[in-house]
């Protein structure tokens, strides 16, 4: 085998030399010179060294000969704008939705993106941005085609058409920032697709006008007389209200005609009482009875009250293709008649709820200018104009209301400043609070509050602060960055300009404790102000139907006891087809005695920051009281449901947090409602 190998390859050899040989020359050296007859004419000189030869080319086809500049080094054009350059066809309004909708599907879709919810949630929030910025009327039905596809609700059309939220969206997504920040808090507190962004630094340099005064002037001495001063809070009359309807029904809301409950939608399992039920907002005979029993339960029948407060929320809890203008300026009328009608003559400072306008919840900064700025100019027109004719506020009062969020400031004769507030400046529901988000005071309202805070101190003036949601508690209300830089107000100007803070909203008996520092310490020494978040007349949801009365030092403005009356409504349907009697409301608690009892405090001394500091660290130990407290935190419903375990020590913490930021930080989450 061995010499066969051998006696081929050499055979291989002789045959590769003999083709190398047929190949000719191994090398060639060309001329020096530019061989010119290859081109019949040049741009330049071809037998120059310097330039590279530059032959004038004709194209066969057309007869056309290429210019020189297409080929000249030192000038041959850029930028061609000569041959075509095609792009698709620009798609109408409604391809473009459709394109939309299938992009965040894909987005939604794509395994790539399986693990980051956040990260889908925000590009498919841009890419909605851009439609609604090209196509505007395609917004909303972008908005209810997403709801359908992730089956978010099952009446998307009520609450997405452009009759509904869907025209709020699309306005909120032209003006957000959707991949950042602004993105972010909504796919957060909206969706829970993305964590909640940090607290955005304040920057207060210049914020305000004098430091806070060290030490501080002393104190107001207590007069030792007793204002009598009526609070209520989320009236929530229902004028649709339709007594006999199903109030427990399956698809929102109760106590309507068309209401039905799911397991029986042919016949009505609970008939829905003359005086409301549990998942139900107020009828015009609850409100009526709870009018009545004011004047004989605080003992102002002969006297009258000093002074009331109303937190907002006149409105029922309709969906938003069921509001409108009228509704609203409907339920201003009837309300404000009934409260001057039975707390009358003395005036009723009040302010607006996240239900009070159309469309509901929401409140746009005039910064956003045209049409869109001013869309809830008729609100404030409308609302300011009401107080001045029940004779509640002065004209000069109404008048920068009327042009500022329905916010005043007006001081009554015994010398106490009420500044009320706007509160959907923060609401987590107001969709316009979510522009600009980064901002603290887009809408311009922490100034006007810091402006007046500053006049009353400059004046020795006491002030009681009136809005309607709350800026802690569990979080769940309220943006982290506006209610921070509230929080540092209230600590700027506590405890010798702010007296109380007064909110609604929750429907539920709450509190929240401010403190020095940013609650960086919180004990009774730093305990600063404190924020009354009133219980509701409504029974929604579960609840009972509620009011209060607070004595308050004439000199101080102080709270000195809170009385808080309601009603059960479990046993209103015993109250049906007859007219001898109607609901019973009863003293509730007094606060003092309810949460003062292990606490070393003087009969006059009040019921202050310090004061509710210390009922704290009593709920820290006394699960009873905690107890106690979510009894009354529902109007001592028996349909509410106990605080047991972590929830324990969730109540004290959300009482401790007077901004939605200290929330997020130090409490669980899951234990705001007895509902």
């Amino acid at each position: 085998m061995l010499p066969f190998l051998r006696l081929s390859g050499f055979i291989l050899l002789a045959l590769g030399q003999a083709q190398a040989n047929d190949i000719g020359a191994t090398a060639y050296t060309a001329p020096g010179a530019f061989p010119t007859s290859v081109y019949g004419s040049y741009w330049n000189d071809p037998t120059a060294t310097s330039a590279q030869p530059q032959p004038v080319i004709t194209d066969p086809v057309t007869n056309e000969i290429f210019p020189y500049q297409l080929t000249d080094p030192a000038n041959f054009p850029k930028n061609d704008t000569v041959d075509p350059h095609p792009l698709p066809m620009a798609a109408t309004p409604s391809q473009l939705m459709e394109q939309a909708l299938a992009q965040i599907q894909a987005i939604a879709t794509n395994p790539a993106l399986a693990n980051d919810t956040c990260a889908q949630c925000q590009a498919s929030l841009a890419i909605g941005k851009m439609l609604v910025l090209g196509a505007p009327e395609q917004g909303p039905l972008l908005a209810q085609a997403v709801c359908e596809y992730f089956d978010y609700l099952p009446t998307c059309y009520d609450e997405f058409s452009e009759l509904a939220l869907g025209s709020t969206l699309t306005q909120v997504l032209s003006f957000a920032n959707a991949g950042g920040y602004d993105g972010q808090m909504l796919c957060a507190v909206q969706l829970g697709l993305c964590p909640v962004p940090p607290t955005v630094p304040l920057n207060m340099t210049g914020w305000f006008a004098k430091p806070k005064p060290n030490p501080l002037p002393p104190p107001k001495q207590p007069s030792g007389e007793r204002l009598k001063v009526f609070h209520v809070s989320d009236t929530h009359i229902d004028p649709r209200y339709a007594i006999g309807s199903e109030a427990n029904c399956s698809v929102y809301m109760c106590c309507r005609e068309n209401a039905f409950n799911a397991a029986s939608p042919d016949q009505i399992l609970l008939p829905a009482s003359r005086y409301g039920a549990y998942f139900c907002d107020t009828p015009v005979n609850l409100i009526l009875a709870a009018m009545q029993a004011i004047g004989p339960l605080t003992g102002t029948e002969e006297t009258g009250l000093d002074f009331s407060i109303f937190t907002g929320d006149l409105t029922s809890h309709d969906t938003d293709n069921q509001y409108s203008r009228a509704y609203v300026e409907y339920a201003e009328i009837i309300v404000y008649d009934l409260l001057k009608k039975f707390l009358g003559p003395a005036p009723v400072y009040a302010t607006l709820g996240n239900h009070d306008t159309y469309m509901q919840f929401q409140m746009i900064p005039y910064a956003m200018g045209g049409p869109l700025g001013s869309q809830f100019n008729w609100l404030y027109e409308h609302v300011s104009a009401m107080w001045q004719y029940e004779g509640w506020l002065p004209e000069n009062v109404t008048e920068y209301a009327s042009t500022h969020y329905a916010a005043y400031a007006v001081k009554r004769t015994d010398g106490l400043k009420i500044i009320s507030l706007d509160t959907d400046i923060w609401y987590t529901n107001n969709y316009y609070s979510f522009i600009n988000s980064t901002e603290p005071d887009p809408f311009g309202v922490m100034r006007f509050l810091t402006d007046e805070l500053q006049a009353s101190e400059d004046a020795g003036e006491r002030v009681w602060i009136v809005g309607h949601v709350l800026t802690g508690w569990d979080a769940t209300q309220s943006q982290i960055n506006p209610t921070n830089l509230f929080y540092q107000i209230v600590d700027r100007y506590s405890p010798h300009v702010i007296a109380n803070i007064f909110f609604g909203h929750t429907h539920e008996d709450q509190l929240a404790i401010y403190y020095a520092n940013n609650g960086t310490v919180m004990n009774a020494e730093t305990a600063l102000a404190v924020s009354w978040i009133m219980p509701s007349l409504t029974p929604l949801t579960n609840l009972n139907s509620g009011f209060r009365m607070y004595e308050v030092d004439s000199a101080t403005f102080d709270i000195l006891d809170a009385y808080t009356f309601v009603a059960n409504v479990n046993e209103f349907p015993a109250l049906d087809n007859q007219t001898e009697v109607g609901p019973t409301y009863y003293l509730e608690y007094s606060t003092r005695e309810a949460y003062g009892g292990n606490i070393t405090w003087c009969d006059n001394d009040p019921l202050n920051a310090t004061w509710w500091h210390l009922v704290s660290e009593q709920m820290d130990i006394d699960p009873a009281l905690v107890e106690t407290f979510n009894k009354y935190q529902s109007k001592s419903s028996v349909a509410s449901t106990n605080c047991t375990g972590e929830c324990i020590t969730a109540k004290s913490c959300y009482m401790r947090s007077g901004s939605s930021s200290l929330a997020y930080q130090n409490c669980p989450a899951g234990y705001t409602s007895t509902q």
